[in-house]
């Protein structure tokens, strides 16, 4: 695993040293900030499921202003903090030790909460998609996000994603390989 682009090109991350954590693959994750490129810079990003913080750790790189990392295994945010240590990166992020419903309300709760501006999900693909609860984990993400703040959920190509979920319409979605990324935006709330 590396960084694919940006201040941290070509830095190694360290991947997990046990069984159970899938990370996104480096041409997933090239995909993924292809389209995303002229949304990182100065945002505010949420990297749900962080795993190992690959992707959270790649928007810092292309110029993310700050990342929340969230992830319920807590060697998995270990790793990410090593990974953000190698990577010389001491400031402009988070870890949260949650599960990502309740580290979303963490973040919902802080005193100083700002909107975020994307929102990326990895949940495990070989979970039940009824224990999943895509919809219940969309409408956290649509809590953090703003106005037109976009959700991006990495998910197997084989599974169904919804087309809406509270004020998320998705509006995108593309294939690669066995995985797929589902893109979703908030739409404008009505006064």
């Amino acid at each position: 695993m590396r960084i694919i682009a940006g201040s941290l090109k070509g830095r190694r991350l360290k991947p997990p040293t046990w069984e159970g954590l899938r990370p996104t693959s480096d041409k997933l994750r090239e995909t993924l900030f292809n389209v995303l490129a002229g949304r990182v810079q100065d945002a505010r990003v949420v990297d749900g499921f962080a795993g190992t913080g690959a992707i959270g750790i790649e928007a810092i790189s292309r110029g993310a202003k700050y990342v929340s990392f969230i992830e319920k295994d807590a060697r998995a945010t270990e790793l990410i903090a090593a990974n953000l240590a190698a990577c010389g990166v001491a400031d402009g992020f988070a870890v949260i030790t949650a599960p990502f419903g309740k580290g979303a309300a963490v973040l919902r709760r802080h005193p100083s909460f700002e909107p975020f501006d994307i929102v990326l999900l990895d949940p495990p693909y070989q979970q039940d998609a009824r224990a999943q609860n895509t919809e219940g984990l969309l409408k956290d993400a649509s809590a953090l996000v703003g106005e037109n703040g976009l959700v991006v959920l990495e998910h197997a190509r084989k599974r169904d994603t919804p087309v809406a979920a509270g004020p998320l319409r998705r509006t995108r979605v593309l294939a690669s390989g066995d995985s797929a990324l589902s893109f979703y935006t908030r739409l404008a709330t009505a006064d």
